[in-house]
């Protein structure tokens, strides 16, 4: 018999707080979260960090959840590097003197607590990981045991049963996954357990799953529970299910290669590449800092046929937040104006070489005719440069001028995810 979950859940209130506001413009439903991690096990430990002399209806919604709320005081310079310190060393307390709690949740979608995923995974703890599919870093998403979307959480409840949230404030549906790239998951898994000889029954084969990617939910195909999303393949043609003694088995029915690997369907990372090569060329628009609907009208410009479900992503939000784990994007975040994306450390680099690239060309090209004309002055120095369709930034010619820094904004952002501290150096 499997072993009941003795749940503690540790909630980044300040950092799932903005996330939800501004990707699902929703204020934070605690009743929900906790609701949905009462399925998987019993709730014991309840605590949460934040300003909460900045949230007083938010405290008093946890307050009726009896969830321990723990101050956190920034800095004047909005440093919150305390409190996340705090969290961690209580969790790390927590696993330390109370043997029988057995799994942490974590709120939040930063990836500093990627360490003490780390360490509770050390010490024989289940980890879950709650945050919205939008904002959460995709090395938490991958690194914990289970990650519940917050999103996925929500529609899991009854609007009855909504608090905090509110049934007027209803997010517009999300957008299903086509089912066929689910299939190389089930395909990996049933090869699994066939080599370990072990029979796939519906429980141990969504369990495999959940080991193999933990970020795998069958909602995001459309599916209410995971024999829906089983009869959904089943009556597609690529799986077949037995009765043995009482038990669904699930075995394959295609085997063709090309139905294996998802029909060559493309993956996340084919589009970063797509995504990496639209920025490049469009990288001072994105220095203006601009919201996710401008970006994903710049790669529809650029790409009409994008859909980002034909990559495995179910918003383009979630595009973005998976290309800012690549470095391609930086997002900055404000209660006033949401989350906004500026040129990540990858993009700035990449679009910097092409520059100096270009520079290079321009300067050889203009040795080699002034060595033939040397009292020819009209010949254009930066012709080759311009000409490579990469914007203002490759069109500097030689000069050596260096390059003003983008003014900080007069107010102060908030990050959702970013290292407490990190430089803001672009401006609105």
């Amino acid at each position: 018999m499997e072993e009941q979950l003795k749940i503690a859940v540790f909630i980044d209130y300040d950092n799932i707080e903005i996330g939800v506001k501004t990707t699902l413009h929703r204020e934070f439903d605690v009743r929900s979260v906790l609701e949905g991690l009462k399925e998987r096990g019993e709730v014991v430990s309840k605590t949460a960090y934040g300003n909460w002399s900045r949230h007083g209806a938010a405290a008093r919604a946890f307050s009726e959840q009896g969830v321990q709320m723990v101050q956190r005081d920034t800095t004047p310079k909005g440093d919150k590097n305390g409190g996340d310190i705090n969290l961690a060393l209580d969790a790390l307390e927590m696993a330390f003197t109370r043997d029988h709690i057995n799994a942490f949740t974590i709120v939040s979608g930063d990836s500093d607590f990627m360490p003490l995923v780390n360490k509770l995974k050390q010490f024989n703890k289940r980890v879950l990981i709650v945050g919205g599919k939008a904002f959460t870093s995709t090395i938490l998403q991958r690194n914990c045991h289970e990650f519940l979307s917050y999103e996925s959480l929500l529609d899991s409840q009854t609007p009855r049963s909504r608090r905090g949230g509110g049934s007027g404030q209803r997010s517009r549906p999300r957008r299903s996954l086509p089912l066929q790239r689910a299939v190389p998951l089930v395909d990996r898994t049933l090869h699994s357990l066939d080599r370990r000889g072990v029979q796939p029954q519906l429980g141990l084969l969504k369990s495999t799953m959940q080991q193999l990617d933990s970020a795998f939910d069958e909602r995001e195909y459309g599916a209410s529970s995971f024999s829906g999303f089983i009869e959904k393949l089943v009556d597609e043609g690529f799986l077949a299910v037995r009765t043995v003694d009482g038990q669904v088995m699930v075995e394959r029915r295609v085997d063709d290669e090309d139905s294996a690997n998802g029909n060559g369907a493309r993956d996340q990372e084919d589009a970063i590449r797509m995504l990496a090569e639209v920025l490049v060329a469009n990288v001072d628009i994105l220095s203006m800092g601009i919201p996710a609907r401008e970006v994903e009208a710049v790669v529809t410009a650029a790409d009409p046929d994008f859909k980002e479900t034909d990559y495995g992503f179910s918003e383009f939000t979630e595009v973005l937040n998976y290309a800012h784990d690549k470095g391609l994007v930086r997002v900055e975040a404000d209660l006033d104006h949401g989350l906004r994306y500026y040129p990540g450390d990858e993009l700035v680099g990449g679009s910097q070489s092409v520059g100096d690239d270009a520079e290079g060309e321009t300067d050889a090209s203009d040795q080699a005719v002034s060595s033939v004309e040397p009292l020819d002055e009209s010949k254009p120095s930066q012709s080759r440069a311009s000409a490579r369709g990469r914007g203002r930034r490759t069109t500097r010619g030689r000069s050596s001028a260096p390059r003003k820094p983008a003014a900080s904004p007069a107010r102060r952002k908030a990050s959702t995810r970013r290292p407490a501290g990190a430089p803001v150096d672009a401006d609105e």
